[in-house]
């Protein structure tokens, strides 16, 4: 369904964007076997979309390039495990609604798309049934359903630490035009994790008044994505994409998350568009993307 579409047909739609870790430390384990991380974190313009609309009984329809990856994927799918905790939690108020989702990320890609379906889930329905709960309420539903949840709530650049729970806006972040690739091979997070040589690297630190574009892709050149050098292992092609966007121009690149999207920052849209066009003639096989992030100031 186009965008324009899904507008229409749907009075209330949210956008899921697509979430970018420009940094991730691990910093440690916790004896539940959670992992203690340090995370920059920003959102791109892309993502996936969804559409929200009162029914006569519960609807889930799904379109998009990557749609029939989740096509009968039932209660295991985020965005129903969402409008179920949510209903558990208004009761009478949630009347039944049809969600259509526009599936326009990769499938456990490091980009956040089913934590960012999920939070989008939680802000459709509470617009769709008139509600407003408490933030803190919300926050407990969002950490329920993943620890990436309540950052894509907020969707906005800022630091998670902890479990990715403990959330610090960061209004100075500017925007950055970027390129996003990834070879259409998932990634295991348990078995990333699991081939992590260390569990307590140093933490994120990020000097006081940083400022500017040329300031933020000083520090971001700095810090690190821990689990890239794991997720190496298990598919080559996340050092074949690094490398391409540096031949292209990237000023930095990096995996996001567990992978294995990876991205580069360039130094304009019009230089994304090109090494994105260039990517994309290279391996049409691959989900190539140019796109810009969310500055702080939204």
């Amino acid at each position: 369904m186009p965008e324009e579409g899904l507008a229409d047909a749907f009075g209330v739609t949210e956008e899921a964007r697509a979430k970018i870790n420009l940094a991730l430390h691990v910093t440690g384990q916790r004896a539940d076997g959670y992992h203690l991380l340090d995370m920059l974190v920003t959102f791109a313009d892309c993502g996936d979309r969804l559409g929200f609309l009162p029914a006569q009984a519960d609807a889930f329809t799904l379109s998009g390039p990557f749609g029939e990856t989740l096509a009968g994927d039932g209660g295991a799918n985020l965005v129903l495990r969402a409008r179920d905790l949510l209903r558990e939690t208004v009761g009478a108020l949630a009347f039944p609604v049809h969600i259509h989702l526009q599936k326009n990320l990769p499938i456990a890609s490091g980009i956040g798309g089913g934590s960012a379906d999920a939070a989008a889930t939680l802000r459709g329905l509470m617009r769709l049934w008139g509600m407003d709960l408490p933030v803190e309420t919300l926050a407990s539903l969002a950490l329920k359903l993943g620890a990436d949840v309540p950052m894509c709530l907020e969707s906005r650049p800022l630091i998670a630490r902890g479990i990715g729970e403990r959330i610090e806006a960061v209004p100075e972040l500017p925007a950055f035009a970027m390129v996003l690739a990834n070879p259409l091979k998932g990634v295991s997070t348990p078995e990333v994790f699991r081939r992590l040589a260390a569990k307590n690297n140093p933490a994120l630190h990020l000097a006081p008044g940083l400022s500017g574009t040329s300031g933020w892709l000083t520090a971001i050149g700095s810090a690190r994505n821990d689990l890239e050098a794991p997720a190496r292992e298990l598919v080559q092609e996340i050092a074949v994409i690094s490398q391409m966007l540096q031949a292209h121009g990237a000023l930095i690149t990096r995996m996001s998350g567990s992978g294995a999207t990876c991205f580069g920052i360039f130094t304009s849209m019009a230089a994304a568009h090109e090494a994105a066009s260039a990517l994309h003639g290279e391996r049409p096989d691959w989900y190539v993307q140019a796109t810009e992030t969310v500055s702080g100031g939204m």
